[in-house]
């Protein structure tokens, strides 16, 4: 809640659900853009800009054909493995399981920055939320299913992935629920299902007991997933999804009711008498969980932070948080209707208050991916396509630079947490998104741009990276400046593109004066950019952009978004 004053008299403005109804204009449109989606361009800036957010989102909310259907291993050059995750060979049978568990990152990545819609940020978003680790799944070709999975539900139903995510090869095997029997029971998947993937632990009010629900109830909660098993082979296929599945075995199945604490209104679940009946108290013990309105306050607390900001404070809790939850819940956890909602309120574009300190646009550090995304969709960077030119994308540019160079340097393992509760941005309060700088990281972030402006690897080893952002031929073809011999107009332009917030006059003069002029009059670079046009020759202008871009993406405001 926050008060003004108008002609004397205290107002009260409260943070709103309420639609923003108006044009979106530049700003809103930059910001709409880079929390919905991964491609960050200017021309759909412009599209959008001239929209209320219910027409963006209608066009957010779109399904598009990837452009590469399947991921391609090109190694060993002599004989690569190829489209392996379509072989009839069992998915352990083939080496390398960590590049190629990688390759799948890359895979999803380059459809992700093509795909100018809410899929693929949302199923990142269920990857925070249903977390797995690629150096402890199961094989390659699982976790290519599990990232499928995500893809399917991302515009579907959170309950029902959330039960389907329980029979997915690769998440029994992490959580180790394949091994999961009446005779062995493990706990592991039963603890994260209510954790870290539903209802979320409440204030511990006593001795294992969370208020959302006790120590007890994950004991009965493991004892109704025994029996459910990995299969390698991939030859049960689930008809609503068309993706592999595991299987129940009856025989490793506990069978007498389950009895669940207060939390759950001392619920009592009747034990299975056949692999059929597996399901069936499936079923119930979801829908257990699911009719708690506990669960859908946790997973909008996720969305919350993931999609807008990591701090909620009490106002938010009450006028953002418990409203979209009970809407969330009645409509029965459709992620679609919830993430609009959000998505289109006021809260959203910063115009249910007039405090200027507590803002959502730029409120939040940019994550690595996010990073990595805006400045090769904005700027244009030449990425090897896949389909054409398998070993220089996957190889060369994805797996030696962006995979195990900047991902790994600036702690964000693509789909490859350090444990089960995911990257610390997305969890530990009260830092969340401030967990993405560290002084372990900064080197990574602040020369991701320099190394794509040089298609070199200046994180580490100077290596060719194949991907290289020619910024004069950008600044030049590429529709992003409007005037680009007008020094000012060129850095303001650039700045307000690549920053959350439009800088001022003062900030614009220092990147400009300091980077592209470097103490030289306004018309020295009119006529440098007027010379390159006329001659070809791309030497002055080029070193003095890169100078620049590097400079603009290496400042504090480019962190944000």
């Amino acid at each position: 809640m926050y008060f003004w004053s108008l002609n004397g008299i205290n107002q009260i403005v409260m943070a709103s659900l309420d639609p923003h109804t108006g044009i979106l204009g530049q700003k809103n449109a930059r910001h709409l853009l880079r929390r919905a989606s991964f491609v960050y361009h200017r021309s759909l800036i412009d599209q959008y800009a001239l929209l209320t957010p219910n027409q963006g989102l209608n066009l957010l909310l779109s399904t598009s054909t990837p452009l590469v259907n399947l991921p391609y291993d090109p190694l060993p050059t002599s004989a690569p493995d190829g489209f392996w995750t379509e072989s009839t060979a069992l998915a352990t049978s083939f080496a390398n399981q960590g590049r190629k568990s990688g390759i799948v990152a890359g895979w999803w990545w380059y459809n992700a920055i093509n795909s100018p819609n809410l899929k693929y940020k949302l199923s990142h978003f269920l990857s925070t939320c249903f977390t797995v680790e690629i150096d402890a799944s199961s094989s390659a070709t699982d976790f290519y299913d599990y990232i499928r999975l995500l893809l399917h539900y991302s515009y579907g139903n959170y309950k029902t992935l959330a039960k389907k995510m329980t029979l997915n090869n690769n998440m029994l095997y992490y959580l180790n629920n394949t091994s999961n029997t009446k005779t062995a029971p493990n706990e592991n998947y039963a603890r994260e299902f209510f954790e870290l993937f539903t209802i979320g632990k409440g204030p511990q009010i006593g001795v294992g007991n969370y208020t959302t629900y006790t120590e007890a109830d994950v004991v009965q909660a493991a004892r109704v997933l025994t029996g459910f098993r990995r299969l390698n082979t991939r030859t049960i296929i689930d008809p609503d999804t068309s993706l592999p599945k595991g299987y129940n075995v009856f025989s490793l199945h506990h069978t007498s009711a389950k009895t669940f604490s207060s939390a759950f209104n001392n619920t009592v679940i009747a034990a299975a008498t056949n692999d059929a009946g597996m399901d069936t108290e499936l079923n119930a013990f979801v829908n257990m969980i699911f009719n708690q309105q506990a669960t859908a306050k946790n997973i909008c607390r996720k969305m919350y932070i993931y999609f807008v900001k990591g701090t909620i404070t009490p106002e938010v809790e009450t006028d953002i948080i418990t409203p979209l939850a009970l809407e969330f819940y009645n409509n029965g956890y459709e992620i679609a209707p919830i993430i609009r909602k959000l998505l289109e309120s006021k809260h959203f574009y910063d115009l249910d208050d007039s405090d200027s300190t507590n803002e959502t646009i730029g409120g939040m550090i940019k994550s690595p991916l996010n990073q990595l995304s805006e400045i090769c969709t904005f700027l244009k960077a030449t990425i090897s396509d896949p389909n054409t030119s398998a070993y220089d994308y996957y190889y060369k540019f994805w797996s030696l630079f962006v995979y195990n160079s900047f991902l790994t340097g600036s702690n964000m393992m693509l789909f490859n947490p350090e444990n089960v509760a995911g990257h610390p941005a997305y969890y530990q309060a009260p830092d969340f998104d401030k967990n993405w700088i560290s002084a372990t990281n900064l080197i990574s972030r602040y020369r991701l741009g320099e190394s794509l402006l040089d298609g070199i690897n200046r994180i580490s080893g100077n290596a060719t990276i194949i991907t290289k952002i020619n910024i004069s031929n950008v600044v030049r073809y590429g529709n992003i400046i409007t005037v680009a011999n007008d020094p000012f107009i060129l850095t303001s332009e650039l700045c307000n593109a690549l920053f959350a917030q439009n800088p001022d006059t003062n900030r614009v003069n220092y990147f400009m004066s300091t980077f592209l002029l470097q103490g030289m009059a306004s018309f020295y670079w009119t006529n440098a950019w007027d010379d390159y046009i006329a001659t070809g020759v791309n030497t002055v202008v080029e070193s003095r952009l890169k100078l620049l871009v590097t400079n603009i993406l290496r400042a504090p405001e480019s962190q944000m978004f």
